[in-house]
C-alpha cells in the first residue's frame, strides 16, 4: 500500500474566500479571485517538488489537518476545495477518486500549513 505524505505551507485559504460570483445579464458566473489563484500555483510547485511520481488511479484516503496562523472561528469543510484542486493531476488523476477524508483543524502562529496524508485504497 502506497502512503504519501505532502506539506504545504501557508495559511489555509476557504473556499468561501476563493471564489467570487458576478451577474452578467441573467447568469451568474463562477471566479477564483486573484490571492487564491496565487496560492493555487504556489500549492502546485510545492506538490511538485514533493511528490514526482505518476498520478494515482484508483481510490484514495485522505487525512488532511490544517494548521492555521490564527484561531478565529473557521468552518472545517470549506478548506478541502483548493487544496484537493492543487492535488488534481498531479498525486491523483481527479479528486473525485477520494473515498475516504478524515480533517482536523488546529493553530499554530509560526508555521500555519496544510499537512496531507494519502494511501491508496485497495
Amino acid at each position: 500500500m502506497n502512503l504519501i505524505k505532502i506539506t504545504l505551507l501557508g495559511d489555509p485559504r476557504s473556499t468561501q474566500h476563493c471564489y467570487k460570483y458576478r451577474r452578467q445579464g441573467n447568469f451568474i458566473s463562477g471566479y477564483m479571485d486573484s490571492k487564491c489563484k496565487s496560492l493555487k500555483v504556489d500549492y502546485k510547485k510545492q506538490i511538485m517538488a514533493q511528490y514526482t511520481s505518476l498520478p494515482f488511479k484508483q481510490h484514495l484516503a485522505v487525512e488532511l489537518t490544517l494548521w492555521h496562523g490564527t484561531k478565529r472561528k473557521v468552518d472545517i469543510d470549506n478548506f478541502c476545495k483548493l487544496i484537493f484542486d492543487s492535488l488534481s493531476g498531479l498525486v491523483y488523476e481527479d479528486d473525485s477518486q477520494i473515498q475516504e477524508l478524515k480533517i482536523t483543524k488546529n493553530y499554530d502562529k509560526q508555521n500555519p500549513r496544510a499537512e496531507l496524508i494519502l494511501r491508496e485504497l485497495l
